[in-house]
């Protein structure tokens, strides 16, 4: 960063800074704080390596505030993306940060992904859901999910595998479990242990689905060989969610607070 200035009040590292808006009206005030010692003089031009802005006009003029920051703090986490590795790792981050910061209060989980495949392209590891799931029952606190927008395949399994009697829908979302998929690759002797692999998933799939939904494997084994939609209500029905959260005048289903 470079600032032209006609002169220089104090030039001391920690120093405040102003000059003299003397003459052109290319001159104006510049308040800054020095942060690093890298600083050199030529022409009267200054070589600012870092700089700590200050805060000054009303909110119009300000930068847009750090909103994932705030919602972090409000022991909100955003799954917003389908299930790659930097998105597990994040989730993983931020539920375990949430623990030790307070191991009482709740982690709320919003939910708006396709799981680890989107318009049938696979993008992440079945494994990517198991390890958040592993970590939602890991931490101490109870974890309460809610799905907004779409909560298809795995995602719908973290869905339903949230604190029970505190996993909610919006009215509008989309709700879908379905096996998982997986493209062979390689050569013929590999094929076998690949869809070896593919059956443990599927299984270790029905299993945290039964849990969670309280229906047996065998029965969730039918329904989930083609993709099986619902809405957030049938979701209740079937035992995916607990409750539908809306407040409009007419909604099935009165707010109930996750």
């Amino acid at each position: 960063m470079t600032v032209v200035v006609p002169q220089i009040a104090s030039s001391k590292p920690g120093a405040w800074s102003q000059a003299n808006p003397l003459g052109s009206r290319k001159h104006r005030i510049v308040r800054c704080r020095w942060k690093s010692h890298e600083i050199s003089r030529s022409n009267k031009t200054l070589h600012i390596t870092s700089v700590i802005p200050s805060l000054q006009g009303d909110a119009s003029t300000q930068a847009p505030p750090d909103l994932p920051s705030f919602i972090f703090k409000e022991r909100i986490v955003y799954l917003g993306m389908t299930l790659v590795p930097s998105v597990t790792e994040l989730i993983l981050a931020e539920l375990l940060y949430l623990q030790y910061e307070d191991n009482a209060k709740p982690i709320y989980l919003y939910i708006n992904s396709t799981g680890t495949s989107k318009e049938g392209q696979k993008y992440g590891y079945d494994t990517e859901a198991f390890a958040i799931y592993d970590t939602m029952k890991y931490v101490n606190p109870s974890v309460h999910t809610v799905a907004v927008g779409t909560a298809w395949g795995e995602a719908a399994m973290l869905l339903s595998s949230g604190e029970k009697g505190h996993r909610a829908a919006l009215p509008s979302a989309s709700i879908m479990i379905k096996q998982p998929i997986n493209a062979f690759r390689g050569q013929a002797s590999e094929l076998e242990i690949q869809r070896k692999e593919i059956r443990t998933t599927k299984q270790q799939t029905l299993d945290i689905l039964s849990k969670g939904i309280g229906r047996p494997a065998e029965a969730l084994e039918k329904d989930i060989n083609r993709p099986k939609y619902f809405d957030p209500w049938e979701a209740v029905d079937y035992g995916l969610i607990d409750q539908v959260q809306c407040t409009w005048r007419g909604c099935a289903q009165s707010l109930l607070i996750i």
